[in-house]
């Protein structure tokens, strides 16, 4: 289905029995327009019936449910999605033992239609091309399902994904909000989430089990449909549309980390120079290890050990067992391998080791915190969307960080440089920038 089509929805549509027709995407467009309708009092609103819910439920509680066990059976599937326009997609998976997650069930539910794939049964490359081109592709909380659909996918970063938990986090100022307090909130429906834990890689499932695989997607559409018209109402869709892309993107980025910058996800801006230079090397080969074995890293090496060894730097198999944590089984196996990666991690001349991180903003004069705080919570009231959205921890940190050392505007993050980049250039860094001095003082920067 065409993403020009309206993706408004009206009762009409939604009581003719078809989710798909009810909701079609809109392209993207510039938020300037829809910015204004929903802070102006002079513009109006576009038109938006209120949505029929029972409507919406009842078309979800009467969809067709059909297993697909067979290479040869999964031909519906694709031709369905082909001409769907938007599907709701959830995962099952075992990785609780495995570096590599395993596989069990694909849920997928076309609007009409609930397809349970049987995973471990059949080759799905077919079907990972097929989601790619979906107008819509709905997840809730898409983290750890989107990570294994790239993972076993290959395929680019997707640009079709739509997380109601995010856009949940635009309506409520929640931002994890559980797939099963979104429907209680949203469309007042009550699901089982007791199984979120079991062994699905089991045959054959348990009744249960089938059940919470089928509620996982069985009222999805609905609930897609319930956000997108309250946040069309607002004028806040493409706001988090962008957003879902982004994530997206990062999700794919963070899937595709080398062994070698694995480090930096366990870096702390105390480290010297030489124990980043530790840091690297061991979280180097602790990442080789769990693969090649495929276990999960924490089998291999916690990360209270890795920070252990990182600040006690271990000499002998002695203080390697008396000065860290690491198992005991774990510290047989491989105590004298690791070790020479610690001696030779110590043995870098300086000039080869890794940069130390910048250390946060921090200071007990409140003067900048405060202003950067008023600047962030009046454009989120002027939006109409909770601060916490408009600006992430993460991103203001990183913010500092490029004014504080004056590196260029294009090393913002991601986060940064879509809808809110014209805000953060024109507002934001002039408000960090009458406070510099501070700032710079608060990270520890020496001020010429």
């Amino acid at each position: 289905m065409s993403n020009n089509a309206s993706a408004q929805s009206n009762a009409s549509d939604i009581n003719d029995g078809s989710l798909q027709e009810a909701a079609n995407p809109e392209p993207m467009s510039s938020a300037t327009s829809s910015e204004s309708a929903a802070n102006n009092p002079d513009v109006e609103l576009p038109d938006i019936e209120v949505l029929d819910i029972d409507a919406l439920l009842d078309i979800a509680d009467d969809v067709a449910i059909t297993w697909v066990r067979k290479q040869g059976e999964l031909d519906e599937v694709i031709d369905a999605l082909a001409t769907c326009g938007r599907v709701a997609l959830d995962t099952e998976f075992i990785k609780r033992d495995t570096y590599y997650p395993r596989l069990a069930l694909v849920q997928l539910n076309t609007g009409n239609h609930v397809y349970l794939l049987d995973a471990p049964q059949l080759q799905l490359a077919e079907l990972w091309e097929a989601l790619r081109k979906v107008d819509v592709a709905i997840w809730h909380a898409c983290g750890e399902d989107l990570g294994i659909f790239y993972l076993l996918s290959g395929c680019p970063p997707l640009t079709n994904i739509f997380d109601t938990q995010i856009a949940l986090s635009y309506l409520t100022g929640q931002l994890q909000m559980g797939y099963q307090q979104a429907l209680a909130d949203q469309l007042d429906m009550h699901i089982d989430k007791e199984h979120s834990q079991s062994d699905w890689l089991q045959r054959p499932l348990t009744d249960e089990q089938e059940q919470y695989a089928i509620d996982d997607v069985r009222y999805l559409p609905a609930l897609y449909l319930s956000i997108e018209h309250a946040l069309k109402a607002q004028g806040l869709y493409d706001y988090v549309w962008a957003d879902c892309q982004l994530y997206a993107s990062d999700l794919y980025d963070t899937q595709h980390v080398e062994d070698e910058a694995m480090y930096l996800t366990m870096a702390d801006y105390r480290y010297n120079s030489q124990q980043m230079a530790i840091l690297k090397g061991v979280a180097t080969w602790r990442e080789e290890l769990a693969r090649a074995t495929n276990q999960p890293r924490t089998f291999v090496i916690k990360k209270q050990a890795v920070r252990e060894i990182v600040t006690e730097k271990p000499n002998s198999m002695r203080e390697l067992a008396h000065k860290t944590t690491m198992h005991r089984s774990m510290l047989r196996l491989y105590g004298e391998e690791l070790l020479k990666v610690i001696r030779d991690a110590k043995s870098l001349p300086p000039t080869e080791h890794p940069d130390c991180l910048v250390p946060p903003y921090r200071s007990k004069n409140k003067v900048l915190s405060k202003a950067v705080q008023q600047t962030i919570d009046e454009h989120a009231r002027e939006i109409g969307i909770p601060a916490s959205v408009l600006m992430r921890k993460k991103w203001l940190g990183q913010l500092y960080e490029v004014v504080a050392l004056d590196k260029e505007v294009s090393q913002l993050p991601q986060g940064l440089k879509g809808w809110r980049n014209d805000w953060i250039i024109k507002t934001l860094i002039p408000v960090i920038k009458k406070h510099k001095t501070e700032l710079q003082q608060g990270m520890g920067i020496r001020v010429q």
